[in-house]
């Protein structure tokens, strides 16, 4: 065999196993870009809601927040959002007035036209906006996820389960509830068989409105289980306004104060200077030092996210003797 037809045979022989190997490597590489799309792809859901149900896809890019318990949520879970109402922002989610996010306009107004030129995937709402549920509909998939007060860990733990859902976090959610559930046993039963009660305030330019069992605050009597110091207050988003002599007449063990003004960045007194008067100095609970100043971030602007309802329960459980 001459030199030259040795040469042929052996290029050729190279040749075919360079192609085997390209063929191989090409199928393997197509084997994972095929399956990796198929795992990774959306799933549309049915999420039923207050305001009805709405087909949703799974790991939407593009989603608009209104609800801070739902923006603390997400932020636990590392789930990054396109929009939110700058106003209103807890100043632990403050980040969210980066340039990044869009302000998608007020908690009671939102801009439509920014939204629309957004264009989100999902809007998630919550009471301020359901007046807007129509036409945010219109723009895009919207949920409502407010949270429920005559049902408050229930509503709570559905919302963050259907978040899970939604953005593929079932296993993450499931390990933070716990952890509230574990910390909720652990002041239940600090608190005991319920021998001291309390009363919840909130402090608004000056005026006083007290809360009880089944209202926006009152997971401390429903869910906690310190007993309520007068069983009959009106139940409202706004409370029953109250007086100084109200508080003294009640006498409660422990006085729970938020400050509203502080939430919203309201010049005022300050809860404290409202509340520790020389009527309410004659009280149990001020003279055993159980007056507890919640965090307004966690109580008034995002409740019932996985941060802020951990948060709260911390803050009552330290409170309690």
């Amino acid at each position: 065999m001459s030199k030259k037809l040795s040469l042929l045979l052996m290029t050729l022989v190279l040749a075919v196993m360079a192609a085997a190997c390209g063929n191989k490597e090409a199928a393997t590489t197509s084997s994972k870009e095929g399956t990796a799309p198929t795992a990774a792809a959306s799933k549309e859901l049915t999420i039923k809601h207050q305001l009805g149900e709405t087909k949703v896809k799974t790991n939407p890019a593009k989603v608009v927040v209104f609800d801070m318990g739902v923006l603390d949520s997400l932020d636990k879970l590392g789930v990054e959002v396109a929009g939110v109402p700058y106003d209103g922002l807890p100043n632990y989610l403050k980040k969210y007035k980066e340039a990044k996010y869009t302000n998608v306009g007020g908690l009671k107004e939102p801009s439509f036209e920014v939204i629309n030129k957004l264009k989100p995937d999902l809007i998630i709402i919550s009471g301020r906006q359901q007046d807007a549920y129509k036409e945010l509909s219109s723009i895009a998939p919207t949920i409502f996820m407010g949270v429920d007060a005559k049902r408050y860990m229930e509503s709570f733990k559905e919302n963050a389960k259907q978040l899970g859902q939604i953005f593929g976090k079932e296993a993450q959610v499931d390990q933070e509830l716990a952890k509230v559930d574990e910390a909720i046993k652990g002041i239940k039963d600090k608190v005991g068989a319920g021998s001291k009660n309390g009363l919840i305030t909130l402090v608004n330019g000056g005026k006083i409105s007290a809360y009880g069992p089944g209202s926006r605050f009152g997971i401390i009597h429903d869910v906690f289980g310190v007993p309520a110091v007068d069983k009959t207050i009106e139940v409202s988003t706004h409370g029953q306004s109250i007086s100084n002599e109200f508080i003294v007449e009640k006498n409660p063990d422990y006085l729970f104060v938020i400050d509203r003004d502080s939430a919203v960045g309201t010049e005022s007194a300050g809860a404290k200077k409202v509340i520790e008067n020389e009527l309410v100095k004659t009280t149990k609970a001020f003279k055993e030092g159980n007056i507890i100043y919640l965090n307004p971030d966690y109580w008034y602007l995002s409740g019932g996210g996985l941060a802020s309802v951990a948060e709260m329960v911390k803050e009552v459980s330290a409170g309690i003797k």
